[in-house]
């Protein structure tokens, strides 16, 4: 059994749903009306392209192009997460550590599930890997973004309570507990929500494609359940990490704040 297959009316009938968001904002006067339309037109034109490209990909069987894609996402991951902040860390710094970790640990928990627990050969195969990487990072990005987003914030809004606590001699670290023990629950919680739900109030998309292509429903909820326990810990060591990265970026090596590293608020995250 394959999967139906979609056709354009099909597509064109989902996409006219969004006049459903298009209304909310014009009735309640949210102005979001262009950020719709911006957002939709190039969710299509992404989804469309990654289309033709994955299927060059899965065709070829050198691990150059899995490593060549997978730099990509990594890149494009680090920059969301970076154009998401409201007060964002000045400088290339930010970008260039959160595509380096995010691919450093979206690598290691994609081998760690392709490699040691799927097992297919040849593990490192682009049509293998890839879709794994995508749910990782996807995840990973949505709880740095939060993290640093609260780190930031909190920063701005407890400096004194911060200075104070420096002034009277803790460390970066001591005096960022508080914000940071806060900043580190405020990004794993959208990783906790979703494992809390899954099955009773969504069918995730791991499980819920393998269905729609004729898998047998519990196997597809054995590879659910595997995907949701990877995407916990990558989230966990991403989150953890991003997090003491945001107070050594707001302090010195002489435990002060450094607030003026940070760009002026925006709107934008």
């Amino acid at each position: 059994m394959s999967a139906p297959v979609l056709t354009q009316f099909d597509l064109a009938i989902a996409a006219s749903l969004i006049l459903l968001n298009a209304a909310v904002s014009w009735g309640f006067r949210l102005g979001l009306e262009r950020t719709l339309a911006t957002t939709a037109l190039r969710m299509v034109v992404q989804l469309s392209l990654v289309g033709f490209v994955l299927t060059f990909v899965f065709a070829q069987t050198s691990p150059a192009w899995t490593i060549a894609v997978a730099l990509v996402m990594a890149a494009a991951a680090g920059y969301e997460v970076v154009s998401r902040q409201q007060r964002r860390l000045a400088g290339p710094v930010p970008f260039v550590l959160g595509t380096g970790m995010l691919l450093f640990v979206g690598t290691l928990f994609s081998v760690i599930a392709v490699a040691g627990l799927i097992g297919p050969e040849p593990w490192y195969a682009p049509r293998y890997l890839l879709p794994v990487l995508g749910m990782v990072l996807g995840n990973a990005m949505t709880g740095v973004s939060l993290v640093l987003d609260a780190i930031t914030s909190a920063a701005v809004r407890e400096q004194r309570q911060i200075e104070a606590h420096l002034a009277l001699g803790a460390s970066r670290f001591e005096a960022f507990s508080d914000v940071l023990r806060r900043g580190l629950r405020t990004g794993l919680m959208p990783i906790l929500n979703a494992m809390a739900v899954a099955g009773v109030v969504s069918l995730p998309g791991m499980m819920t494609g393998q269905i729609l292509a004729g898998a047998d429903p519990v196997e597809a909820a054995k590879y659910q359940m595997m995907i949701l326990f990877v995407i916990a810990g990558a989230t966990a060591l991403s989150v953890l990490l991003a997090g003491f990265a945001a107070v050594r970026l707001l302090t010195d090596d002489r435990h002060r704040l450094r607030l003026e590293r940070l760009l002026p608020a925006t709107s934008s995250a």
